[in-house]
């Protein structure tokens, strides 16, 4: 008679264990589906748009870039001043409406060249020193000249120099101006004594 009470009590706790195993194994997989839904839909959310992840896999134009290794071949090249020479290296109107314009400037002068001109003669830019906040944009198809853009504070978008260009030194700038128009191909861009540089626009 014990013996069959206790074979009795075996069978109802590997039967009670069974179950309690079933069930957690349920609750188990129910949970790891329900994360994985709500990773999948946290991660669509988060996708950057196909042009983005085709220029993190090195397809698009910088990628493109990277892989030949060739610097972008000048739209072009001024020289002035004291041995100043300016190279426009790229000029593409942006989403927004502006047109932003960059390239290098090497000074071959015997000093270091400062020049607080090149700020404009607006008394609204004076603030912003030797920079590139002066330089202007001419479309002579539209007869406009376009000058530099600015914040409410006055500050220009563009390049500034701090205490100037080392002899022997190259540095890189930037200048944003309103997008001239869809029609515009041609502009010339000037600042400081500089001869005008010619380039074309896309």
């Amino acid at each position: 008679m014990d013996f069959r009470e206790n074979k009795s009590r075996v069978i109802l706790i590997v039967v009670a264990l069974g179950a309690a195993l079933v069930i957690a194994v349920a609750s188990c997989g129910g949970g790891d589906d329900g994360d994985a839904a709500q990773e999948s839909e946290g991660t669509t959310e988060t996708l950057p748009s196909g042009d983005d992840s085709t220029q993190a896999d090195g397809e698009g134009p910088e990628g493109d870039a990277e892989e030949t290794g060739e610097p972008a071949e000048p739209l072009a090249e001024v020289t002035g001043g004291e041995s100043l020479t300016l190279t426009v290296t790229r000029a593409e109107r942006e989403s927004g409406g502006f047109l932003t314009v960059e390239g290098t400037l090497s000074n071959a002068g015997d000093g270091t060249f400062f020049d607080l001109t090149w700020a404009g003669s607006e008394s609204e830019l004076a603030e912003n020193g030797f920079s590139m906040a002066g330089a202007t944009l001419t479309a002579a198809e539209e007869g406009k000249r376009y000058l530099i853009l600015r914040d409410t504070e006055g500050r220009c978008l563009c390049t500034g120099f701090g205490n100037g260009i080392e002899e022997g030194e190259t540095v890189s700038w930037f200048a944003q101006f309103p997008e001239p128009d869809p029609a515009t191909t041609q502009v010339q861009f000037q600042v400081g004594d500089l001869p005008p540089a010619t380039i074309g626009i896309r």
